[in-house]
């Protein structure tokens, strides 16, 4: 086992159940959910001239700064905190962190670690640089143990750019949270493009949802002032 900071403990929340007697989306829900269970995949390219050039120029770690924007749009839409009780019904965590992979470069493999989302970028890179440095080299998939409930999965492979990616997930139809991963930067016509690949269920989040959250992030990494505020 390694011998790694881990987050300050945070209590586990209650996840909110969703009142089906008013909730706009519950006919929907229950057609994805049932009748034809299914998620889908969104690959887009996100323009992230500006928040590479403020990067460049601080102590900061790129990939924390986007595992924390990921996290940031995330946290402001339910139907990206949703998740299941234990009868089955939709409901919403108040908050949810990211977990997110660090490459073991000698053996090939990667763990999973996690951090508490904060607010505050310097807040939460505080927590997370730590993480990365001290599991680079871990051999435990998860290596403080298994992420909290209320958790969401982020992923980076720098090594490639790409236009799709898709995960196939056997018997995911219980798993509503949505799946980042993160591509290498690509550089066109002078602007600085990032491939993000989003992973939804249907029965959370429809097209309308996620093309949002990622407009919103794209408007997020446009404006780096909080890089390093």
């Amino acid at each position: 086992m390694d011998a790694a900071p881990i987050p300050t403990p945070t209590p586990t929340p209650t996840p909110i159940p969703v009142d089906l007697d008013t909730w706009p989306r519950r006919q929907h829900f229950a057609h994805y959910r049932r009748a034809v269970p299914c998620t889908y995949a969104m690959t887009v390219e996100v323009d992230v001239t500006a928040f590479a050039s403020a990067l460049r120029g601080s102590r900061r770690k790129t990939y924390l700064a986007q595992v924390w924007a990921l996290a940031t749009v995330v946290n402001r839409h339910e139907e990206f905190r949703m998740c299941l009780t234990a009868a089955g019904d939709p409901a919403v965590w108040p908050v949810v962190h990211p977990a997110f992979t660090v490459l073991n470069p000698e053996r090939e493999t990667f763990a999973c670690v996690w951090t508490p989302y904060d607010p505050d970028f310097g807040a939460f890179h505080e927590a997370a640089a730590p993480l990365l440095a001290a599991h680079a080299r871990a051999v435990d998939f998860f290596p403080q143990g298994p992420p909290p409930p209320n958790a969401f999965d982020v992923s980076s492979l720098p090594w490639a750019s790409f236009t799709g990616f898709t995960l196939n997930i056997r018997d995911g139809w219980d798993h509503l949270a949505p799946i980042f991963t993160l591509g290498r930067y690509a550089e066109r016509d002078g602007r600085t493009l990032m491939p993000l690949a989003v992973q939804a269920h249907h029965a959370a989040a429809d097209g309308f949802h996620t093309a949002r959250l990622v407009n919103e992030l794209a408007e997020l990494l446009a404006e780096p002032g909080w890089v390093d505020a």
